[in-house]
This record gives C-alpha cells, structure tokens and sequence, in this order.
C-alpha cells in the first residue's frame, strides 16, 4: 500500500514551452539581429561621454593617489624621525647606566665606518657631518667616580643593623656549640682609595673597588661579600677621607709629582700622608697557625710550621749574620782624613789591610782595617773590644789556605794576610 505523498514526486506537471523555466538563470548567448543595428550604433555613441568622463575620473585618481603618497611619505618621515628619536634616548639611557657602573660601550670592530654607511645611504637629504649622524663609543666615555662618603657611612649603618650586629650567634665547636657575635670586617676610607679587611690597598679608579662602593651607597652589601657572608656582615668603618695612601715601592720613584690621563688630580696639596696599613699585625704563631701543620710529598709527610718558624726566627743557619766594623788606629785615621777638603787631603795610605773575620757560629763578621806591621795579639786585642771574652780561648784560621796563625809575635805581612784576607774564628780545642 503506497502512501499518499508518494503520488506527489510521480504527477508533476510539465511546463508550457512559452514559460519561462522557474529554475536558476541558464547563461546563453545572445545574437545581435539586423534590425537592432541602429540601437547599437546610438549605444556606441551614448558611451564616447561616458568614455571621456572616464578617462577624467582616472587622471583625477591619479593625482589623488600621487597625493596621498606624498602624504604616506610625509608620514613615513615622521614616523622615523620619531623612531630615531625614540632610539637615540634608548641608547643615552643604556650609556647613563653603564656609566654608573664604571663600563662603556667599546662596539664592534666589523662595525662599519661613518663614511661607509654615508657612501650606502640612498637617500639624499641636508648635509650631516658624520660625527654628528652617527653615534661613536669612544665619545662616551665614563664620568669620574664620585665616593660620598656621608653617604656610605650612613648606609652601613643600616646595613650592620640588618647583618645583626651586637649580637650573639651559636657557633658550633667540638664539645657542643657557643655564642660567639659576628667579628666586623674592618673598611678604612682613604682620600685615593680603601682598604678591606688586612690589604691590600684598592684605588678608587679600579672597577672592582667602584663596584663595591656603589653598592653599598646603593644599600647593598658588597657584591663581592655574597659568597662569602650570604646573610651579611657588620663593617667597622674607619673614616680617613683626608688622607692620603701612599703605596711603599720597591724602588726609587720620581721625586716630582707625576700626573695620568684621566686620573684623579689632587685638589688641595695641604692633606696627610701615609703608608701604613690599618689594623691589627698578624704575630708569628698567628701566621703559622694558618698553615697547615703538615703536608705529604711523594709519599711522605714533611712539616711545615717548624722549617717556616726556624726560617723567620733566622736559625738553622738562614739568619743573615751581621757586620760589624772595628774600630782601630787605621780606620780613625781614614775618617780623619775623609773630612779634610780634596784639595788638601793626602794620598791614601797604601800598607793597610782588610780583614774580614767570621765569628764561631757564623752569626757576626767582624771588618778589621790593619797596618802591615801590626801582629796577630793586637788584631785579638781589637776583637777583644767587640766580643767581651778572653783572647786566648779561640784560634784564628783561614780555610784556603788550611792554616792556623797561632805565633801572635808576627805581623800581618809575615802571615801573607795583606792587602787583605778571610779568617775564620775556631773555639780552642782543650
């Protein structure tokens, strides 16, 4: 049994061949007849206006569109203008800031010169000097660092409140633990520069000492402290902002004043001088105790401590012996003839020896100038002045030749021992 909506798709009925199909549009091709010819002629002339107002309506655009990229090009100008602007102040603020932690830009050495880059640029505008257009590291250069120092003692204040300072600690020790409050770290404020902890002396001109300052006139801790004492530590400020540290030198310096490029130039001539680090002297059982007490070298443990402390206490035959000249009828008479003017002195005389005589223990060498015929009992007489014992309790010998000069009756000249000799002083065998 069919249903009653099937008959609908099967009895349609079919259009007439004069109606128009009801559809969508189908696309035919129209054929232009003989009797239309006049119709198309007066179309092709109604459009020769239409033709011409176009061809208007287009030079009219162009010069709006010629108009309007005048005005995009003004607007482009602008717009870089005001990036370079906006870029020349970046780069003023990344100087302002290097500077204050002492850097400069330095750049690149494949950058390109001014010239270069003017040769490249096509576009062709005012004439610009190059050093004018074009920014150069090398003119920036870092202001003098400047040390307020009212600034800096004001801020360690609050910095040694913060590092807990006046208080106690629990230190942990081998039976159990302690209170022990935090040992401040010693900072003199020099005229040129400081001194941290025990030394060195640090110039203000390094970059590290710079750092360290303006961190703290910041109200930091050091930087370079943050390892060392990450939770801080009290500083112990000695203020000598007048004077002037000198460092000691190995070796005669120019007596003027020199001057350096870029240098710190002394103001007022009228301030102290000194080279003496500030602080507490380590003693030698302080420095000893710092190093450890022994150490293994190819297998085998040497001690440290004991050679270092003979070595500074100057036994074991390390103590530099010293020298002591004399006194004797040759020597008065050189010195009283030192004082006479060059015009009237006399020659020199020539029968006169040096001896250079080693004690025992080699800790003093006696200098002994000698006529030729003075004998060995007046040079034990001479020594017997200096040395406070009895002349007899020891022998004079020379090692090259081995010889024994025991006969004090001769003189020097009868020993050999002219214009001069090395002798040695031997305890007497009993």
């Amino acid at each position: 049994m069919s249903s009653p909506l099937s008959s609908l798709g099967r009895n349609r009925k079919m259009p007439l061949p004069e109606a128009p199909s009801p559809g969508r549009p189908v696309p035919f091709k129209q054929t232009i007849s003989l009797e239309d010819e006049d119709v198309l002629f007066n179309n092709i002339l109604s459009s020769c206006p239409r033709m011409k107002l176009q061809t208007e309506t287009a030079s009219t655009s162009k010069q709006t569109a010629l108009a309007k990229d005048e005005l995009l090009d003004s607007s482009r100008t602008e717009e870089l203008e005001a990036k370079c602007l906006q870029l020349q102040n970046r780069v003023w603020e990344m100087e302002q800031f290097l500077n204050d932690y002492g850097m400069i830009w330095v750049g690149e050495s494949e950058s390109l010169s001014d010239s270069e880059l003017l040769e490249k640029s096509p576009e062709t505008g005012p004439e610009i000097q190059p050093s004018q257009a074009f920014w150069k590291p090398g003119h920036s250069t870092a202001s003098r660092f400047q040390v307020d120092f009212d600034l800096i003692l004001k801020n360690v204040k609050d910095l040694n409140i913060l590092a807990g300072e006046g208080e106690s600690k629990v230190e942990r020790t081998e039976g159990g633990a302690r209170l022990r409050q935090l040992d401040p770290i010693p900072l003199s404020l020099y005229k040129n520069g400081i001194v941290m902890f025990n030394g060195p002396f640090r110039s203000y001109e390094e970059p590290c000492t710079q750092q360290c300052l303006q961190d703290i006139m910041d109200g930091y801790f050091p930087t370079e402290l943050q390892r060392r004492y990450p939770e801080g530590i009290p500083f112990q400020v000695t203020d000598r902002r007048d004077v002037m540290f000198r460092q000691s030198q190995r070796w005669d310096t120019f007596p003027g004043q020199g001057q350096k490029v870029g240098g710190l130039q002394p103001t007022d001539s009228n301030f102290q001088e000194t080279s003496e680090i500030p602080g507490p002297k380590l003693t030698m059982d302080q420095f000893l105790n710092r190093l450890p007490r022994a150490v293994i070298r190819d297998g085998q443990v040497m001690d440290i401590r004991e050679p270092i402390r003979e070595a500074l206490q100057g036994t074991g035959g390390t103590k530099k012996s010293s020298v002591i000249l004399v006194e004797t009828p040759s020597l008065t008479a050189m010195k009283e003839r030192l004082k006479i003017s060059e015009q009237n002195r006399s020659p020199s005389a020539s029968n006169i020896s040096t001896l250079r005589i080693k004690s025992e223990n080699g800790d003093q060498t006696y200098i002994v100038k000698m006529s030729f015929t003075e004998t060995i009992a007046d040079l034990r007489t001479y020594l017997a002045q200096y040395r406070g014992t009895q002349s007899n309790l020891y022998d004079i010998i020379s090692a090259f030749p081995q010889q024994a000069y025991s006969d004090d009756s001769k003189t020097l000249e009868e020993y050999g021992l002219v214009p001069n000799a090395t002798l040695l002083l031997r305890p007497k065998r009993l």
